[in-house]
C-alpha cells in the first residue's frame, strides 16, 4: 500500500468517526463513554495523519 493510499484510507476512517461522534451526540440517551472512545480514536487517527504528512 502506498503512502498516499494509506493516508486516504486514514482520512476516510477519520471522516467516518466524525459522523459517528455527531450521530451519537445527537441521539437521546447518548453514551458518554462511547462518545469519548470515538473521539480518542479520531484524535489518534488525526495524529497519525499529521505525523505521516510531515515526513
Amino acid at each position: 500500500m502506498s503512502l498516499t493510499s494509506h493516508l486516504q484510507e486514514l482520512k476516510k476512517k477519520h471522516d467516518t468517526l466524525s459522523d459517528a461522534v455527531e450521530k451519537e451526540q445527537r441521539s437521546p440517551g447518548s453514551d458518554d463513554l462511547e462518545v469519548s472512545r470515538l473521539k480518542k480514536e479520531k484524535l489518534h487517527l488525526k495524529e497519525t495523519i499529521t505525523r505521516l504528512t510531515s515526513v
